[in-house]
């Protein structure tokens, strides 16, 4: 009989004192939730390739890696993020530029493109969460050196 009453009182003190750690001890072991530095945030795109067309023509490709720094905390708010807009205004920017010829080289104003880049962005998302857009690698490789 004292075997088993010694049994019954080891699973009851087992039992009060599981359910005491998961009372009391539930704020020991939850995770903390550490606030993330507010600031810029730095992004760096994948490469677009751009095609450029003269006379009917794809004559090459312009291959640009862009990077954009952004209000870290607004990027946190957003509920889709800026990379793909990015992208988009930039291809947009170079392909329908018509003085970007490559037949024919002279110098571009890239500021301005990127500072254009910047606005476009920021108005399609409404508010100035891109803050700055930068190029990492341009380059230009003309079709016939393109690999099939």
């Amino acid at each position: 009989m004292k075997v088993l009453v010694t049994g019954l009182w080891i699973c009851a003190v087992t039992i009060a004192s599981c359910y005491g750690a998961v009372t009391w001890g539930g704020g020991l072991f939850a995770k903390k939730t550490e606030a993330y530095l507010e600031g810029l945030q730095y992004q760096k795109l994948a490469p677009i390739n751009i095609p450029m067309i003269a006379d009917g023509r794809v004559q090459g490709y312009v291959i640009a890696v862009l990077v954009f720094t952004a209000d870290a905390r607004l990027m946190h708010t957003l509920p889709v993020p800026p990379n793909a807009f990015v992208v988009d205004e930039a291809f947009r920017q170079i392909y329908a530029d018509p003085s970007l010829d490559f037949r024919k080289l002279a110098k571009y104003d890239i500021t301005r493109r990127l500072a254009e880049v910047r606005s476009a962005v920021n108005g399609r998302l409404g508010a100035e969460v891109v803050k700055d857009v930068l190029v990492d690698e341009m380059n230009f490789v003309p079709k016939r050196e393109v690999r099939s």
